[in-house]
């Protein structure tokens, strides 16, 4: 099969609760670019890429169109095979994995919905039907975060995360120990400093709360200073926004740099580069989530099926929002939704989801 038609539509995502910190953002709305790809014999596919700001990571929204644009006129008639497609963009593209990811997963879509199989069996094969989903927490001040902590735990999540940095250490100190207090026995806990410490602090926080056990992760910006700092810590180190690519995937996993990785399916590329990824996680038995930093149902769907694929044991869960609000919802009959801090799998052909174009807006280009 090949490509025959390529539709960009663009959609904001507002925050549920209404703003949401990230590191060095706050956010109210979320810009999410969605692209339908049609095959030489009809068959449509559904993409999705939603960077969180232009400061999270080395990406974000306008830089994703441009991108998209740049490459569609070129993947007309391209090979909807995911290898082929991927050797394709880059062909006419150096870099934007985060843009490219949104081609591989429409593209895994099609295939599904053209063969009648699932995008997690096409991936290898789902190991659970019920996919965890765990609860990340924006930094706030110590009672705010203690409430949506106490949420999560009644709602039935097994993992939090909970955001830090971008304020005095202290501030973040504090707020780790009032979690602390009240986190169920069993509940498993992630401090994302989401690159914004410094190396001095990451050592002052993790040596002050060493009695409290919790994953730190990606404290500091870059591979360099994790490095530096790693034997004066006292947490397991997980790596997220450092984890660019593949390549670093292996540097990292080889030189024992990290205890496991948070990885966002659009930020490595897609679901082809995420499968490679959850592999070279298995052979070193290291943790890693299957997640992204925002998104709707096809996001969502996506971070769904490659994390059904995931060893149980390795897996940390998937999650793409805080909350799931109804703005974010692409197919009105079968939305991905939570239930007791977990997504049921969807059971129908590619990702499973009848996107009801009406909830997409208009496309703002063709090609």
């Amino acid at each position: 099969m090949k490509i025959r038609r390529i539709r960009v539509f663009m959609k904001s995502l507002p925050v549920p609760g209404g703003k949401v910190t990230v590191g060095q953002a706050t956010l109210a709305a979320l810009d999410s670019t969605i692209i339908q790809i049609i095959s030489d014999s009809g068959v449509v596919g559904w993409g999705e890429t939603c960077p969180i700001g232009p400061t999270y990571a080395q990406s974000h929204a306008l830089g994703a169109r441009a991108a998209i644009m740049e490459m569609s006129p070129g993947l007309i008639g391209a090979s909807i095979n995911p290898g082929l497609l991927h050797r394709k963009m880059n062909s006419l593209l150096n870099g934007h994995s985060y843009a490219k990811a949104a081609f591989d997963i429409a593209a895994h879509d099609l295939i599904g919905k053209h063969t009648g199989m699932r995008v997690a069996d096409l991936l290898g094969g789902a190991t659970t039907e019920r996919v965890p989903f765990y609860f990340f927490i924006g930094v706030g001040d110590a009672d705010e975060v203690v409430r949506s902590v106490k949420e999560a735990q009644a709602s039935g999540y097994v993992r939090i995360q909970t955001k830090i940095g971008g304020r005095p250490v202290d501030q973040d100190i504090e707020v780790i120990r009032k979690v602390a207090e009240v986190l169920k026995k069993g509940m498993r806990w992630a401090v994302d400093g989401n690159r914004n410490l410094t190396m001095r602090d990451a050592i002052l926080l993790s040596q002050q709360c060493r009695d409290i056990p919790f994953v730190l992760e990606q404290p500091c910006n870059t591979l360099d200073e994790i490095a530096a700092i790693r034997p004066a810590l006292q947490h397991p180190i997980y790596i997220d926004e450092s984890g660019l690519d593949l390549s670093t995937v292996v540097q990292a996993a080889g030189n024992g740099l990290c205890d496991g990785f948070g990885m966002k399916v659009t930020r490595i590329g897609g679901l082809k580069p995420m499968a490679a990824f959850r592999d070279i996680c298995e052979a070193r038995s290291l943790p890693h989530t299957s997640d992204d930093s925002w998104g709707g149902d096809i996001t969502g769907a996506a971070c769904v099926h490659i994390g059904s694929t995931v060893r149980p044991n390795l897996f940390e869960g998937c999650s793409w929002v805080n909350k799931i609000s109804e703005e974010s919802h692409y197919d009105p009959i079968h939305p991905i939704s939570v239930t007791d801090g977990h997504v049921l799998l969807p059971t129908g052909p590619g990702l499973g989801l009848e996107v009801d174009e009406s909830m997409v807006g208009t496309p703002i280009a063709e090609f």
